[in-house]
């Protein structure tokens, strides 16, 4: 088969998987991405390579070049059984670096190096330290959405679906719950442990207010409202549930069908979910991640055909952050 040929092959795979996501992408919107969705799937294959993608990515990513998808902890998970000797992380930094610590030996490329995390950005290593010197004896739960050196000096890690778990699994009375604040709060009110929390907040989630939810529900009556556990206490007050996006998934798979529903989180999810249940009508407020952003289908395609921006963690860093991780999911 000539070169020509393939590309046919591959333009018409990408045009096959146009019918999934035509109900959230416009046909001209689809036609920009056409052929780096060919390309991509073309250069996965050349280099056995996978695309994990957060829930948070936009259709185009999520539905049509991305072999896993799903939040934090599921990605954490099903980055130990991949068996590609690539792995592309479309979602942000951290998740890249956990990707890599579950995966040492293999290459793991971040589409864009700018993909940060305002939550990840809110501490240190040495703040930890501090904290430990504070309360000396307490355990620090921490948060994913850190950097690697955070978690290397954690007891273990959590994520935002199964921050509960881990906490009631320590069998204690205290921890140190970084760096999420409003997490920490709405755990702290599920568990009845006390908490130790930091100032850290999600970007996305803290512009969420209570009058917005009261406005939307007064919009559109009968509105179930989902809330992400980054908001704000008195946001996750209002809401008729709050979980990870694992946990709107599954809620939203179990709703009646014509439910309207408002997610509380970033906006790019509901576009996603839209997709797999049409029968949903979906209220969006529009809070987009900038980070998440910043990966797109041109920053993926470039990362495969250059092989950038790989991922390293300093070996002295990720035996004890990979530990914290481990101990999370053996939970």
């Amino acid at each position: 088969m000539t070169r020509h040929s393939q590309d046919l092959v591959w333009q018409d795979r990408a045009s096959a998987l146009y019918e999934r996501v035509k109900g959230v992408i416009p046909a001209m919107e689809w036609a920009t991405f056409a052929d780096d969705v060919a390309a991509i799937l073309r250069l996965k294959e050349e280099h056995n390579a996978v695309i994990l993608a957060h829930n948070y990515q936009t259709p185009e990513i999520f539905h049509c070049v991305s072999d896993i998808v799903g939040d934090s902890l599921a990605l954490a998970r099903e980055a130990q059984t991949v068996e590609a000797d690539i792995i592309v992380m479309a979602g942000v930094e951290f998740m890249a670096e956990t990707a890599k610590l579950l995966n040492p030996s293999k290459t793991v490329l971040i589409p864009s190096a700018e993909a940060g995390c305002s939550l990840a950005e809110s501490i240190t290593a040495d703040d930890v330290k501090l904290l430990r010197q504070r309360y000396p004896g307490v355990p620090v739960v921490t948060y994913v959405n850190t950097s690697a050196d955070v978690k290397a000096q954690s007891d273990i890690c959590c994520t935002s679906g199964n921050a509960k778990k881990v906490i009631e699994s320590l069998g204690v009375e205290e921890v140190i719950m970084i760096p999420d604040e409003f997490l920490a709060q709405n755990i702290a009110k599920e568990t009845g442990v006390k908490v130790i929390t930091w100032k850290g907040h999600c970007e996305v989630h803290e512009r969420f207010t209570p009058q917005e939810i009261r406005e939307w529900r007064k919009a559109y009556p009968g509105l179930v409202v989902l809330a992400h556990p980054e908001c704000p206490p008195e946001v996750v007050a209002e809401a008729d549930f709050s979980g990870s996006t694992a946990g709107m998934s599954d809620y939203v798979a179990s709703a009646e069908k014509s439910s309207r529903v408002l997610l509380v989180t970033e906006c790019s999810m509901s576009d996603n979910l839209a997709v797999q249940h049409p029968d949903v009508n979906f209220v969006r407020p529009c809070n987009l991640c900038p980070h998440m952003k910043r990966i797109t289908l041109a920053a993926i395609r470039h990362a495969l055909e250059t092989q950038t921006v790989p991922v390293t963690v300093d070996e002295a860093v990720a035996e004890p952050a990979r530990l914290a991780i481990e101990r999370m999911l053996a939970v």
